[in-house]
């Protein structure tokens, strides 16, 4: 079993990661009509974390994968357009969670291609069950060929395990709200071709 990262609250406070924002919006009547169907399949909260999970993974196409030339940012146009890119879908998973009193983060990755060339910022998501003492990161951002995320709170299964020798990068920070760089980037797109020039590619403090 591979080891956990240590991940690192960004605030101390944890109802400061079951806070409501402009692009965590889980107050709109779309992203609770969305929860509430989710939780009466479910009933507890592990099972509804693994619903909502496997909703924004397999439901929500990744606009790199779908060739949607539209960028969502709000959780509620993610779920509204069915569309968004990686950071997007994450927006939208820890508005579903945090909906139902699940407290939910939001972290980083730096990834690049095979060579190490093009880096840019990949978003996913941590969360932390009730009773359980630690945070466990999770990847929406959808499976296709050579990427097979899964739900496990036992051993990260995530889309795209780093490669130190690449310089790519864990961020162990778990953020409340989006990176301001990264919202930025979202919020100032036409479309998702300004949006690959626009998204940062490595992460500088907030």
């Amino acid at each position: 079993m591979l080891r956990a990262m240590q991940l690192i609250q960004q605030d101390p406070d944890i109802l400061a990661y079951l806070a409501s924002d402009e692009a965590i919006d889980h107050w709109h009547p779309l992203v609770l009509e969305t929860a509430e169907a989710l939780w009466s399949t479910t009933g507890d909260a592990y099972s509804y974390a693994e619903a909502a999970f496997e909703f924004v993974r397999d439901t929500i196409p990744h606009s790199a994968d779908s060739g949607d030339p539209r960028v969502t940012w709000k959780a509620s146009d993610v779920l509204g357009t069915r569309n968004g890119i990686c950071h997007a879908k994450s927006h939208a998973l820890v508005a579903l969670l945090r909906a139902q009193g699940i407290p939910a983060a939001l972290c980083y990755q730096r990834l690049a291609d095979d060579d190490g060339s093009n880096p840019l910022v990949h978003g996913l998501i941590a969360l932390r069950l009730p009773g359980r003492e630690r945070w466990s990161r999770l990847d929406p951002r959808g499976n296709r060929p050579g990427v097979d995320a899964r739900f496990d709170l036992a051993e990260e299964r995530l889309a795209f395990p780093v490669r130190p020798e690449l310089g790519e990068v864990d961020h162990p920070e778990l953020y409340a709200a989006p990176h301001p760089a990264v919202l930025t980037a979202l919020r100032e797109s036409a479309d998702r071709q300004e949006l690959w020039r626009r998204l940062p590619t490595a992460l500088q403090g907030r």
